[in-house]
């Protein structure tokens, strides 16, 4: 719902096989593989993969994003989509009218929970300790909403649903053990993200939450490579932004290309 230029909305995997053929189009070529090591070489860059397969590179584009922590709980795959999702901004649209929890403490959740309450009637965010780890201006914009409720020392042990959307979870105190069911009708996660960077580490410079350090060209450290997207954005992580960075990485690594008389 938050890309530009579909009005009635496009599904992720729609877009980006829309994306892909416009590619296909201009000559791009695609391997679908698992990338597990990366090393430099005197002249470029080569890439190893799960098959057995190498690839060798003048230039690299790192955008591999970044995953989502889950909880690991019971019903929490089975209704992924369905009432359970980690971006407020993607789907909050879908829970107008609805009860909703945001699961977090930090700023993450603050900002989720603020942006739900212009869709929800209700949202509660469960943080599994007594104090939120959130900024105080951001802690304090969540207690004026009279729309947000807080809930603290408790956690969610299980994800209730009717087999077709979520009904609810099942909260344990982590205080007094006692188990509670709770009725809601969408779960928002905001428990933070891995950056999906482990072939990198060692090589390319991360950050303290291990996201690729890139300046505002997407050059990295490693003259040649760059990042582009959730990889190396920890702040907005989204599709049109990702977008952005990776016509930014695209143009600077021809002109790097280019430079180098290739």
């Amino acid at each position: 719902e938050n890309f530009p230029g579909f009005p009635n909305g496009v599904q992720g995997p729609e877009l980006v096989q829309l994306a892909r053929k416009q590619a296909e189009r201009f000559g791009a070529r695609f391997l679908t593989d698992i990338a597990t090591a990366f090393r430099q070489l005197p002249h470029g860059f080569e890439i190893s993969f799960s098959s057995s397969k190498k690839l060798q590179t003048k230039a690299l584009i790192i955008a591999t994003g970044a995953s989502a922590r889950w909880l690991g709980v019971p019903g929490e795959e089975q209704y992924k989509g369905r009432g359970v999702t980690t971006c407020a901004t993607c789907d909050g649209f879908f829970f107008r009218g609805k009860e909703v929890i945001v699961i977090g403490g930090g700023d993450s959740a603050m900002e989720e929970a603020t942006f739900l309450t212009k869709f929800a009637t209700k949202v509660t965010v469960i943080h599994r300790k007594s104090d939120l780890r959130a900024s105080k201006i951001m802690q304090e914009r969540a207690k004026q909403n009279p729309k947000i409720h807080l809930l603290f020392d408790a956690v969610v042990a299980e994800i209730l649903g009717d087999g077709k959307k979520v009904t609810g979870v099942q909260l344990k105190n982590l205080k007094t053990g006692q188990a509670q069911e709770f009725r809601c009708d969408g779960v928002f996660l905001a428990i933070g993200h891995v950056p999906n960077t482990a072939t990198f580490v060692g090589k390319i410079n991360r950050d303290e939450l291990g996201y690729i350090i890139a300046d505002k060209w997407m050059h990295t450290n490693m003259p040649g490579v760059f990042a582009a997207g959730d990889v190396a954005d920890k702040r907005f992580r989204q599709a049109i932004t990702a977008a952005g960075m990776g016509c930014m990485a695209a143009m600077e690594a021809e002109k790097w290309l280019v430079d180098q008389g290739d």
